[in-house]
């Protein structure tokens, strides 16, 4: 059996679903889906807009790799999902802002995007990230 501790941002609002928000075990850490939800009120924010909710799902990634341990430069792999491929652009662009300038070692992870259905209909972006700490 592997010593597991369960991540949970300090700002974050109780959890709703029977899952952890992250996990670290080792040094590994592994992000839950994360979706474009404010962390003080439970509720998703900037509906329609995915650019500014792809930069609030990444605060909260961010978040729970903080808690764990982590930053981007210690992400190996980010999924992405949108509910549309109209949205990739934009999303694209908040994406290479915002992890750009948190990766300083110039090394940016792997990503998959792919097109799904989400489980809450304001939310447009969702995404998960497994990270290894040196």
């Amino acid at each position: 059996m592997t010593d597991r501790s369960a991540l949970s941002p300090h700002d974050s609002t109780a959890p709703t679903l029977p899952f952890s928000a992250g996990v670290r075990t080792g040094n590994t850490v592994q992000v839950s889906g994360q979706g474009p939800v404010d962390p003080e009120t439970g509720h998703y924010v900037s509906p329609g807009d995915v650019r500014a909710q792809t930069v609030r799902v990444l605060k909260n990634v961010e978040a729970v790799l903080e808690a764990g341990g982590a930053g981007f430069d210690d992400v190996i792999m980010l999924r992405v999902y949108l509910t549309t491929r109209d949205h990739f652009s934009a999303m694209n662009e908040a994406y290479a802002d915002y992890l750009t300038a948190r990766c300083p070692s110039g090394v940016l992870p792997s990503r998959t995007t792919v097109m799904v259905g989400l489980p809450h209909p304001d939310m447009l972006v969702e995404i998960d990230a497994l990270a290894v700490v040196a």
